[in-house]
């Protein structure tokens, strides 16, 4: 003899409470908030995500190119950020090109940015020309800052 089949209406409990879709939809954002609000959990300092790497990266986010009004990390001109586990930090950038107004200024300015984060113990930028910049490099944000989305 077999068992008897399962249906929707046995799992549905009639006398639990009904939730109304206002209710529904509190649940529901409180849960997207408490997922956006959650960090990754034992990631390294120095590594992204880690406290000193983001901070640095927020640190270069403050310099503006004084001719585009983007900062230079979302514009692209930063190529890599490297956290040494002795707190060193090694920023890879570059310029939209070789005879940019400020290309005796900016690597100056992000070299003293990044070393000023609290926890860094040394800054240096390395600027490079290969490959160089195009506007593909630039994030979403600065491309919809300056119209190009």
């Amino acid at each position: 003899m077999k068992p008897p089949r399962a249906r929707v209406s046995d799992a549905v409990d009639e006398e639990a409470p009904t939730e109304n879709l206002a209710e529904k939809l509190e649940r529901k954002r409180d849960y997207l908030e408490g997922f956006l609000a959650k960090k990754p959990a034992n990631v390294p300092s120095g590594e992204p995500g880690g406290e000193l790497y983001e901070a640095v990266v927020a640190a270069v986010r403050e310099i503006y190119d004084p001719e585009i009004p983007v900062n230079i990390y979302d514009l692209g001109l930063i190529y890599a950020v490297d956290v040494s586990a002795d707190a060193d930090v090694v920023i890879t950038m570059t310029l939209t090109t070789p005879h940019c107004p400020v290309a005796e200024s900016m690597p100056a300015e992000v070299e003293l940015r990044a070393g000023a984060v609290p926890g860094v113990r040394d800054a240096q930028v390395n600027l490079v020309f290969d490959p160089p910049w195009d506007p593909a490099k630039m994030s979403d944000e600065a491309r919809l800052e300056l119209g190009m989305l």
